[in-house]
């Protein structure tokens, strides 16, 4: 049993309004005995005023939660931050303004338009938006440290616009494998995150055949979360997750407490 969701949302997220609280209780019901508040900023985001985390107040609001279920579940305060290219003097001062327990660096933004919208994909065939993304993803990897696995690599694929179409790791396994070893050379892990099955994906994101290459090229830091924005989402399809990472050749999962990666048998 998974007992730890390392990527949750609440009202602090532009994109949920759901309170701290209810997500609390919803792990705990749910058997956890870890839950990792990991809210967003993204910085310069295409929508202008979105995903902008008011810092002071989440923090202070998530410290005063962590004290009141001290005795019942641990909590980890934690921020998902969107990563750009031409943040690069930015996003580490965000970063490094508050001792959190575990940053996620994520792509949301590619050229200053996001995958969610259906602008992105006009004027160019899917390969090559698909194919920009991950360029992008390599150009954060390489430019930021101020993270602690990278979230949800292929998020791309779960807005792309016409699902019945295959999509194969393959395709793009050059520059995927690009991606996966310069994480491992800088010592960053990346995440399993069931919100795939949400969105009415057969894999989590990533899918299992790149979790299967990361692990073959000697990776090791693997978090599990849910990406939930609803009390409903919390440890979403976790049953499915030890025997997919063990067949993909994990025996271990990983928490994040002070920035510092503790690894649990699956």
């Amino acid at each position: 049993m998974i007992i730890a969701d390392c990527h949750t949302h609440t009202a602090f997220s532009s994109d949920s309004d759901t309170k701290p609280e209810k997500q609390v209780q919803s792990a705990l019901a749910k058997g956890l005995s870890y839950i990792c508040f990991t809210d967003h900023e993204d910085m310069d985001y295409c929508s202008p005023n979105e995903f902008q985390l008011d810092l002071p107040s989440y923090t202070a609001y998530m410290e005063q939660l962590r004290a009141s279920y001290t005795n019942q579940i641990s909590i980890g305060i934690g921020v998902e931050i969107g990563l750009q290219p031409h943040l690069t003097d930015k996003l580490p001062l965000f970063a490094a303004a508050y001792p959190f327990d575990f940053i996620i660096g994520s792509s949301h933004m590619v050229q200053h338009m996001d995958p969610y919208y259906s602008q992105f994909w006009e004027g160019r065939s899917e390969k090559q938006s698909i194919f920009s993304y991950y360029e992008d993803t390599l150009k954060n990897i390489e430019r930021f440290d101020c993270f602690d696995v990278y979230g949800h690599i292929d998020y791309i694929i779960r807005y792309h616009p016409d699902k019945t179409k295959p999509y194969h790791y393959i395709d793009y396994a050059d520059i995927l494998d690009e991606i996966l070893k310069t994480l491992i050379q800088k010592g960053k892990g990346i995440e399993c995150n069931t919100a795939g099955f949400k969105y009415g994906l057969s894999e989590p994101n990533p899918e299992r055949a790149l979790l299967t290459r990361y692990r073959e090229l000697g990776g090791e830091i693997i978090t599990i979360g849910s990406d939930a924005h609803k009390p409903e989402h919390i440890a979403y399809d976790f049953a499915k997750i030890p025997d997919l990472l063990s067949e993909c050749g994990f025996r271990y999962y990983t928490v994040f407490q002070q920035r510092k990666p503790n690894f649990i048998a699956l």
